[in-house]
């Protein structure tokens, strides 16, 4: 039976998300006020919008900033005593870095 590093789980969840979200078009304020009825986007996929494509670098570039992100919490955590909840943070935070620094690495 595999042991499931929840950790490691959350830590790459949060980064797939953030990279997905980083990949989003972004909207216009003219796109958000609404067309007539006669001139919307009729049948399947009509609606959808290409997603931008990141390079490899812009992917890393976001993982680092979840890492960033996860350190400084840890920091203000560890501040209010809530060491348990930063060293989870760090942990996250290092697992992420593990998947940067490439196989081997660790």
């Amino acid at each position: 039976m595999r042991v499931r590093d929840k950790v490691a789980v959350g830590a790459l969840r949060a980064a797939l998300a953030a990279v997905d979200n980083a990949e989003a078009v972004p909207v216009g304020g003219a796109e958000l006020r609404g067309l007539a009825l006669e001139q919307s986007p009729v049948g399947a996929g009509a609606t959808e919008a290409v997603r931008r494509e990141l390079s490899e670098r812009a992917v890393a570039d976001v993982v680092r900033a979840e890492v960033a992100e996860r350190r400084e919490a840890a920091a203000q955590l560890s501040a209010l005593g809530q060491a348990d909840r930063a060293e989870r943070l760090l942990e996250e935070a290092a697992v992420l870095l593990r998947f940067l620094d490439g196989p081997g690495a660790a």
